[in-house]
């Protein structure tokens, strides 16, 4: 792995710090909660400057960056704290469409992906089908060139927005329930489909919900919609949960880390100190900054594996129960460095003048800790990653 940083690498890091500076709408740098058209806006940009599909082949219009690149690319993006890229379409459905879709599949959905002209959202879970997946119930039954689709999927993050739904549909009943699974893409405008709101302890305002709950009632989709082969739909969503599960996460933690920082330099504690100076909260600290290092180099090792065409493999397993931990204990950082502001549990909606109580910084500390308890369940549950690399890393 040959992570030497040249100056063409350093070039391109100073490129995308300006491109960000230049692109990054101040307005936007203030919002904690994002518009629909925040979100495409960002992403488009990215597209025009010829930065999405950052692990597509360049055969599908990817920027092909090498793994210093990406490593740069991502590190300037997190400490700007830019929105990022949305991972439902263009590195979740893609990579499978690419992996098992027709030509004609590919030809209809690739490109609109790439250039974030249509939303996606993924519906996966159900109620009773979380973690164990493969007890979906959703039905798919073929009437002539048709499936007609009905059941409910949960945990459907930004369905409000999206234009289409990529989905795990049981076709056949089968006596080992995998085999019975299929993977349809689902117009979200089609009749029959309703979409309603969650609404989570982290008491996001109205119309700003993150997860939803997802409807089908005898809803008709074309058979030309299926991926691969009918009953494949297991195969199909292990391959995406590979992409799902293998994000980058020390970027975010070490952004996150050095924010926390910053408050502990400013908040006091009991005794009137600096909270930055109290040794059991410098050694949590410490501790904390040690584990994102390790995680970043776990990180640059499989990003450098991909840049040479392989898949994540079970390492992404790894990377999603580290990455959500650190997650985790970033927030509860946050909640000790703020002390008693994180009590008043405000999560006001864009445009409203309401006061915060105490400083700005404190107003997301509670929501965000509330939140992030779901990122150790969502992707697979971190007990159901640990199987996963004892089975296939250790052997066991």
């Amino acid at each position: 792995m040959d992570l030497e940083f040249s100056q063409e690498d350093f070039d391109f890091q100073m490129e995308v710090r300006q491109w960000i500076k230049d692109s990054f709408p101040e307005e936007m740098q203030k919002q904690r909660h994002l518009r629909k058209e925040d979100y495409v806006y960002w992403q488009q940009a990215l597209y025009e400057r010829g930065w999405a599909g950052l692990n597509w082949p360049a055969d599908y219009g990817g920027p092909e960056f090498t793994a210093t690149q990406r490593y740069l690319y991502d590190l300037e993006m997190s400490a700007a704290g830019t929105p990022g890229m949305l991972p439902f379409g263009q590195s979740m459905v893609a990579p499978v469409i690419m992996a098992f879709g027709t030509q004609e599949q590919k030809d209809k959905f690739l490109p609109d992906i790439l250039a974030s002209r249509v939303w996606w959202c993924q519906g996966y879970s159900e109620p009773g089908a979380g973690s164990d997946l493969a007890s979906l119930r959703t039905k798919a039954v073929r009437d002539g060139d048709d499936y007609i689709v009905s059941g409910t999927k949960t945990w459907n993050t930004l369905g409000q927005h999206a234009d289409w739904i990529f989905c795990l549909v049981r076709t056949k009943d089968e006596d080992i329930p995998q085999k019975g699974i299929s993977f349809l893409l689902i117009d979200m405008s089609s009749p029959g489909i309703e979409v309603n709101p969650i609404v989570t302890i982290d008491n996001p305002p109205e119309g700003y919900q993150e997860i939803n709950e997802v409807h089908f009632d005898e809803v008709r989709v074309p058979a030309d919609n299926l991926i691969g082969e009918e009953g494949k739909g297991w195969t199909y969503a292990k391959y995406l949960l590979e992409f799902e599960r293998g994000n980058a996460y020390s970027h975010g933690l070490k952004a996150g880390l050095g924010h926390i920082r910053d408050i502990a330099s400013t908040e006091v504690d009991g005794q009137g100190a600096p909270m930055i100076e109290d040794e059991e909260f410098k050694r949590r600290l410490s501790e904390t900054e040690i584990a994102i290092s390790a995680m970043e180099f776990t990180e640059l090792r499989i990003l450098s594996s991909l840049s040479t065409g392989k898949n994540v493999g079970p390492e992404s397993s790894l990377l999603k129960c580290r990455g959500t931990e650190l997650q985790q204990e970033l927030t509860e950082l946050a909640i000790e460095a703020v002390g008693n502001y994180s009590v008043p549990f405000a999560n006001p909606a864009p445009g409203t003048n309401d006061e915060p109580i105490g400083p700005s910084y404190a107003n997301a500390t509670a929501p965000n800790y509330f939140t992030t308890r779901k990122v150790s369940i969502y992707a697979g549950s971190n007990e159901i990653q640990r199987n996963i690399m004892a089975k296939l890393v250790l052997g066991l």
